[in-house]
Protein backbone atom coordinates (compact mmCIF):
# COMPACT_ATOMS: atom_id res chain seq x y z
CA UNK A 1 0.00 0.00 0.00
CA UNK A 2 2.28 2.70 1.43
CA UNK A 3 4.79 1.58 -1.95
CA UNK A 4 1.64 2.49 -4.30
CA UNK A 5 1.58 5.90 -2.21
CA UNK A 6 5.12 6.20 -2.62
CA UNK A 7 5.33 5.87 -6.33
CA UNK A 8 2.29 8.63 -6.77
CA UNK A 9 4.06 10.82 -5.12
CA UNK A 10 6.71 10.76 -7.13
CA UNK A 11 4.42 12.01 -9.77
CA UNK A 12 3.45 15.16 -7.41
CA UNK A 13 5.74 18.33 -7.47
CA UNK A 14 6.67 18.53 -3.62
CA UNK A 15 8.71 21.09 -1.68
CA UNK A 16 12.12 19.87 0.09
CA UNK A 17 10.18 19.72 3.67
CA UNK A 18 7.67 16.75 2.23
CA UNK A 19 10.16 15.51 0.55
CA UNK A 20 12.58 14.62 3.36
CA UNK A 21 9.46 13.38 5.09
CA UNK A 22 8.13 11.20 2.46
CA UNK A 23 11.95 9.31 2.46
CA UNK A 24 11.65 9.34 5.92
CA UNK A 25 8.41 7.59 6.08
CA UNK A 26 8.89 5.07 3.02
CA UNK A 27 12.26 4.07 4.71
CA UNK A 28 10.57 3.50 8.14
CA UNK A 29 8.05 1.72 6.59
CA UNK A 30 10.56 -0.36 4.53
CA UNK A 31 12.54 -1.69 7.36
CA UNK A 32 9.75 -2.18 9.66
CA UNK A 33 8.39 -4.76 6.30
CA UNK A 34 12.07 -5.95 6.49
CA UNK A 35 11.71 -6.47 10.17
CA UNK A 36 8.41 -8.37 9.52
CA UNK A 37 9.95 -10.65 6.96
CA UNK A 38 12.66 -11.51 9.36
CA UNK A 39 10.61 -12.33 12.01
CA UNK A 40 8.67 -14.79 9.50
CA UNK A 41 12.10 -16.24 8.77
CA UNK A 42 13.61 -16.83 11.30
CA UNK A 43 10.12 -18.50 12.69
CA UNK A 44 10.27 -20.72 9.55
CA UNK A 45 13.70 -21.89 10.62
CA UNK A 46 12.69 -22.39 14.15
CA UNK A 47 9.76 -24.73 12.92
CA UNK A 48 11.47 -26.35 10.19
CA UNK A 49 13.84 -27.51 12.66
CA UNK A 50 11.57 -28.45 15.47
CA UNK A 51 9.46 -30.90 13.49
CA UNK A 52 12.68 -33.07 12.49
CA UNK A 53 12.51 -36.60 13.78
CA UNK A 54 16.09 -36.67 15.31
CA UNK A 55 15.55 -33.38 17.50
CA UNK A 56 14.63 -33.95 20.99
CA UNK A 57 13.13 -31.23 23.35
CA UNK A 58 16.25 -29.97 25.03
CA UNK A 59 17.46 -29.04 21.22
CA UNK A 60 13.69 -27.75 20.60
CA UNK A 61 14.01 -25.59 24.09
CA UNK A 62 17.25 -23.84 22.85
CA UNK A 63 16.11 -23.25 19.14
CA UNK A 64 13.05 -21.43 21.00
CA UNK A 65 14.89 -19.77 22.88
CA UNK A 66 17.35 -18.39 20.37
CA UNK A 67 14.23 -18.21 18.07
CA UNK A 68 13.56 -14.97 20.76
CA UNK A 69 17.03 -13.68 21.27
CA UNK A 70 17.11 -13.47 17.46
CA UNK A 71 13.93 -11.85 17.14
CA UNK A 72 15.00 -9.22 19.55
CA UNK A 73 18.22 -8.64 18.09
CA UNK A 74 16.33 -7.68 14.52
CA UNK A 75 13.91 -5.35 16.09
CA UNK A 76 17.19 -3.62 18.04
CA UNK A 77 18.63 -3.04 14.90
CA UNK A 78 16.17 -2.47 12.77
CA UNK A 79 14.59 0.90 15.79
CA UNK A 80 18.43 2.06 15.53
CA UNK A 81 18.94 2.34 11.84
CA UNK A 82 15.34 3.71 11.48
CA UNK A 83 16.73 6.35 14.13
CA UNK A 84 19.49 7.02 11.93
CA UNK A 85 17.80 8.17 9.51
CA UNK A 86 15.89 10.75 11.66
CA UNK A 87 16.78 14.34 10.96
CA UNK A 88 18.91 15.46 14.23
CA UNK A 89 19.50 12.05 15.90
CA UNK A 90 23.25 11.18 16.23
CA UNK A 91 23.36 7.38 17.19
CA UNK A 92 26.19 7.56 19.19
CA UNK A 93 24.52 10.17 21.56
CA UNK A 94 21.69 8.20 21.94
CA UNK A 95 22.94 5.01 23.45
CA UNK A 96 25.63 6.95 25.61
CA UNK A 97 22.49 8.43 26.77
CA UNK A 98 20.74 4.90 26.98
CA UNK A 99 23.34 3.57 28.92
CA UNK A 100 22.47 6.24 31.91
CA UNK A 101 18.83 6.18 31.93
CA UNK A 102 19.04 2.49 31.31
CA UNK A 103 19.06 2.06 35.02
CA UNK A 104 16.08 3.97 35.48
CA UNK A 105 14.31 1.32 32.55
CA UNK A 106 15.98 -1.62 33.95
CA UNK A 107 14.48 -1.39 37.12
CA UNK A 108 11.16 0.20 35.44
CA UNK A 109 11.20 -3.43 33.88
CA UNK A 110 13.17 -5.59 35.92
CA UNK A 111 10.52 -8.67 36.15
CA UNK A 112 10.20 -8.54 32.37
CA UNK A 113 14.32 -8.75 32.45
CA UNK A 114 14.58 -11.23 35.10
CA UNK A 115 11.83 -13.58 33.14
CA UNK A 116 13.76 -12.94 30.00
CA UNK A 117 17.09 -13.63 32.06
CA UNK A 118 15.40 -16.79 33.38
CA UNK A 119 14.30 -17.95 29.63
CA UNK A 120 17.79 -18.01 28.55
CA UNK A 121 18.83 -19.62 31.90
CA UNK A 122 16.63 -22.74 31.09
CA UNK A 123 18.20 -22.79 27.55
CA UNK A 124 21.78 -23.14 28.60
CA UNK A 125 20.96 -25.25 31.75
CA UNK A 126 18.26 -27.43 30.60
CA UNK A 127 16.72 -28.16 34.23
CA UNK A 128 13.64 -29.14 31.86
CA UNK A 129 13.07 -29.32 28.56
CA UNK A 130 10.03 -29.25 26.08
CA UNK A 131 8.28 -32.79 26.61
CA UNK A 132 9.60 -33.06 29.99
CA UNK A 133 6.81 -33.75 32.86
CA UNK A 134 7.54 -31.56 35.70
CA UNK A 135 6.25 -31.09 39.20
CA UNK A 136 6.34 -27.52 41.02
CA UNK A 137 4.70 -26.91 44.19
CA UNK A 138 1.29 -28.80 43.90
CA UNK A 139 1.22 -28.62 40.37
CA UNK A 140 2.28 -31.28 37.95
CA UNK A 141 2.24 -30.80 33.83
CA UNK A 142 4.28 -31.92 30.51
CA UNK A 143 5.87 -28.91 29.10
CA UNK A 144 4.28 -27.81 26.21
CA UNK A 145 6.79 -24.09 25.47
CA UNK A 146 8.84 -22.12 26.92
CA UNK A 147 8.75 -18.43 25.77
CA UNK A 148 10.30 -14.97 26.30
CA UNK A 149 8.39 -14.70 29.60
CA UNK A 150 6.71 -17.29 30.72
CA UNK A 151 6.59 -21.55 30.31
CA UNK A 152 3.33 -23.49 29.61
CA UNK A 153 2.60 -26.65 30.95
CA UNK A 154 -0.13 -29.01 30.31
CA UNK A 155 -1.76 -30.77 33.61
CA UNK A 156 -2.55 -34.10 33.86
CA UNK A 157 -6.11 -33.31 33.87
CA UNK A 158 -6.05 -31.28 31.16
CA UNK A 159 -5.89 -27.85 32.03
CA UNK A 160 -3.05 -25.38 30.84
CA UNK A 161 -0.88 -23.62 33.62
CA UNK A 162 1.32 -20.76 32.89
CA UNK A 163 4.36 -19.76 35.34
CA UNK A 164 6.69 -16.73 34.48
CA UNK A 165 10.26 -17.88 33.96
CA UNK A 166 11.32 -16.43 37.04
CA UNK A 167 8.82 -17.69 39.41
CA UNK A 168 9.52 -21.02 38.20
CA UNK A 169 13.29 -21.25 38.41
CA UNK A 170 13.18 -20.32 41.63
CA UNK A 171 11.28 -22.60 43.12
CA UNK A 172 12.36 -26.19 43.73
CA UNK A 173 11.71 -28.59 40.50
CA UNK A 174 11.12 -32.55 40.15
CA UNK A 175 11.78 -33.92 36.74
CA UNK A 176 9.83 -36.95 36.06
CA UNK A 177 11.55 -37.46 33.01
CA UNK A 178 15.09 -37.60 33.91
CA UNK A 179 14.06 -40.36 36.06
CA UNK A 180 15.96 -43.62 35.29
CA UNK A 181 14.54 -46.00 37.54
CA UNK A 182 11.66 -45.93 40.33
CA UNK A 183 12.01 -47.27 43.79
CA UNK A 184 8.68 -48.46 45.24
CA UNK A 185 7.96 -48.89 48.88
CA UNK A 186 5.01 -50.01 50.34
CA UNK A 187 3.19 -52.11 52.99
CA UNK A 188 0.96 -55.04 53.62
CA UNK A 189 -0.20 -56.45 57.09
CA UNK A 190 -1.32 -60.14 58.49
CA UNK A 191 -3.69 -61.15 61.50
CA UNK A 192 -1.93 -61.95 64.84
CA UNK A 193 -3.50 -65.23 64.23
CA UNK A 194 -0.82 -66.21 61.44
CA UNK A 195 1.00 -68.95 62.42
CA UNK A 196 5.22 -68.34 63.10
CA UNK A 197 5.66 -70.90 59.89
CA UNK A 198 3.77 -69.02 57.34
CA UNK A 199 5.27 -65.61 58.77
CA UNK A 200 9.16 -66.55 58.70
CA UNK A 201 8.05 -67.77 54.66
CA UNK A 202 5.85 -64.58 53.57
CA UNK A 203 9.72 -62.66 53.19
CA UNK A 204 10.99 -65.31 50.14
CA UNK A 205 7.15 -65.78 48.64
CA UNK A 206 7.48 -61.95 48.21
CA UNK A 207 10.91 -61.59 47.09
CA UNK A 208 10.19 -64.74 44.62
CA UNK A 209 6.86 -62.77 43.33
CA UNK A 210 8.90 -60.00 42.78
CA UNK A 211 12.13 -61.41 41.54
CA UNK A 212 9.80 -63.18 38.58
CA UNK A 213 8.78 -59.68 36.56
CA UNK A 214 10.73 -58.40 33.85
CA UNK A 215 12.58 -55.20 34.41
CA UNK A 216 11.86 -55.35 38.61
CA UNK A 217 15.37 -55.13 40.96
CA UNK A 218 14.17 -56.74 44.52
CA UNK A 219 16.05 -55.45 46.87
CA UNK A 220 13.89 -56.72 50.57
CA UNK A 221 10.81 -57.67 51.68
CA UNK A 222 11.03 -57.69 55.89
CA UNK A 223 8.78 -58.05 59.05
CA UNK A 224 8.65 -54.16 60.06
CA UNK A 225 6.49 -53.97 63.24
CA UNK A 226 3.84 -54.76 65.17
CA UNK A 227 0.95 -52.45 64.42
CA UNK A 228 -2.51 -52.06 66.22
CA UNK A 229 -4.10 -55.10 64.41
CA UNK A 230 -2.09 -56.78 62.15
CA UNK A 231 1.86 -57.62 61.72
CA UNK A 232 3.25 -55.24 58.77
CA UNK A 233 5.91 -56.34 56.17
CA UNK A 234 7.52 -53.28 54.25
CA UNK A 235 8.98 -54.31 50.77
CA UNK A 236 11.19 -52.61 48.16
CA UNK A 237 12.12 -52.68 44.82
CA UNK A 238 12.98 -50.74 41.85
CA UNK A 239 11.07 -50.54 38.53
CA UNK A 240 14.05 -50.07 35.77
CA UNK A 241 11.73 -47.58 34.04
CA UNK A 242 10.14 -43.81 34.54
CA UNK A 243 7.20 -44.96 32.98
CA UNK A 244 4.42 -44.28 35.16
CA UNK A 245 2.01 -46.57 33.43
CA UNK A 246 3.96 -49.40 33.32
CA UNK A 247 5.04 -49.42 36.87
CA UNK A 248 1.63 -49.26 37.84
CA UNK A 249 0.64 -52.41 35.78
CA UNK A 250 3.65 -54.25 37.20
CA UNK A 251 2.58 -52.88 40.97
CA UNK A 252 -1.14 -54.84 39.74
CA UNK A 253 0.40 -57.80 38.48
CA UNK A 254 2.41 -58.13 41.62
CA UNK A 255 -0.77 -57.49 44.28
CA UNK A 256 -2.48 -59.99 42.25
CA UNK A 257 -0.04 -62.88 42.83
CA UNK A 258 0.34 -61.86 46.30
CA UNK A 259 -3.54 -62.32 46.84
CA UNK A 260 -3.59 -65.59 44.75
CA UNK A 261 -0.60 -67.20 46.56
CA UNK A 262 -1.40 -65.84 50.28
CA UNK A 263 -4.78 -67.71 49.45
CA UNK A 264 -3.27 -71.10 48.98
CA UNK A 265 -1.37 -70.82 51.79
CA UNK A 266 -4.16 -69.93 53.98
CA UNK A 267 -2.38 -66.16 55.04
CA UNK A 268 -5.49 -63.69 55.92
CA UNK A 269 -4.49 -59.71 55.44
CA UNK A 270 -5.55 -57.64 58.37
CA UNK A 271 -7.99 -55.04 58.35
CA UNK A 272 -9.08 -52.86 61.47
CA UNK A 273 -10.75 -55.00 64.21
CA UNK A 274 -11.16 -55.23 67.60
CA UNK A 275 -11.91 -58.45 69.50
CA UNK A 276 -14.08 -58.46 72.58
CA UNK A 277 -14.03 -60.82 75.78
CA UNK A 278 -16.46 -61.62 77.91
CA UNK A 279 -16.46 -62.97 81.16
CA UNK A 280 -19.05 -64.46 83.22
CA UNK A 281 -18.68 -64.18 87.48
Amino acid sequence: MWLSIYIGSLFIDLNEPLQSVRSIITITVGLLQVGFWTLGLIDYWVEQKSVREDVGGDQKTTLNVLGIILKIAVWIFVFLIILDNLPGVEITTLITGLGIGGIAVGLAVQNILSDLFSSVSIALDKPFVIGDTIKTGDYIGTVESIGLKSTRLRSISGEQLIFSNSDLLSSRIQNFKRMDRRRVLFTLGVTYETSLEKLEKIPQILEEIISSKNDVAFERAHFKEYGAFSLNFEIVYFVETSDYRYFMDIQQEINLEIFRRFSEMGIEFAYPTQVVYTRKN
